[in-house]
């Protein structure tokens, strides 16, 4: 009768403010070890982050392929949205039926790189319900303000853990333990701004009447947090997965 051994490795750790971050690997063995998986656990928060989402580990959505990540209870797109046309910096998004977004500095290289830039209510689809699908794919949302907060809290407040690895300078270099492999994309209003300092995500949680919630991201230091925009700037888009 063949045994059923389960395998657990700790393949490494960091230390970082007297914690550790362990990764493993585990698989399960008959005849031959065959490694099924590999994920990490936080420990200071305790939580499992940067794996595919059980199930789903890729969401193809208007031609494009998206990777998914699991950080904590979320299951989060690893990447910004790029869906819809390009418009130049010098046009708003219209209701259409067309989705329209911006590349910086109107180069479709940078929309292929960083994802699309886009004005709320063209992001929101011209609805103000907080959690709505928006351009999102089926099963997805744009985040509200109360999604954002638990992301960061399952990366102990710890912006750089948010950053994709060589994002962010100095003490804001990102080490993305997470896997939310966060760009710092910048944004566009009356021009391109900020590339390569700010990464800005649209809350889908209206401020004011002409304004709504940013999750920024910064380089030079671990800072995260919400900003209030006006909606016709444009800023980047990451969905997350509906709940169950």
């Amino acid at each position: 009768m063949k045994k059923t051994i389960l395998i657990i490795c700790f393949l490494g750790f960091a230390l970082q403010a007297q914690s550790y971050l362990y990764i493993w690997r585990g698989g399960v063995k008959t005849d031959s070890f065959v490694v099924t998986n590999s994920l990490k656990i936080d420990f200071r928060t305790s939580v499992i982050m940067g794996i595919p989402c059980p199930g789903i580990p890729t969401v193809t959505y208007e031609g494009k392929t998206y990777n998914t990540v699991q950080i904590g209870t979320q299951c989060w797109l690893k990447e910004n949205l790029n869906v819809g046309i390009r418009i130049n910096g010098n046009q708003n998004s219209s209701n259409n039926g067309t989705i329209e977004k911006y590349c910086y500095n109107d180069s479709e290289d940078s929309c292929y790189k960083y994802g699309g830039l886009y004005q709320w209510d063209e992001a929101m689809q011209y609805l103000t319900t907080p959690g709505t699908r928006g351009i999102c794919p089926p099963g997805w949302h744009i985040p509200a303000n109360a999604e954002f907060e638990t992301l960061a809290a399952s990366v102990n407040n710890d912006g750089n853990a948010l950053k994709a690895i060589g994002q962010g300078t100095g003490s804001g270099q990102g080490t993305n333990t997470s896997g939310f492999s966060a760009l710092l994309a910048g944004g566009h209003g009356v021009t391109f701004f900020y590339l390569g300092i700010y990464a800005f995500f649209w809350s889908s949680i209206g401020s004011s009447s002409d304004g709504a919630a940013v999750y920024c991201v910064y380089s030079g230091d671990p800072s995260h947090g919400f900003d209030g925009y006006d909606i016709w700037y444009g800023f980047s888009v990451r969905c997350v997965k509906d709940s169950n």
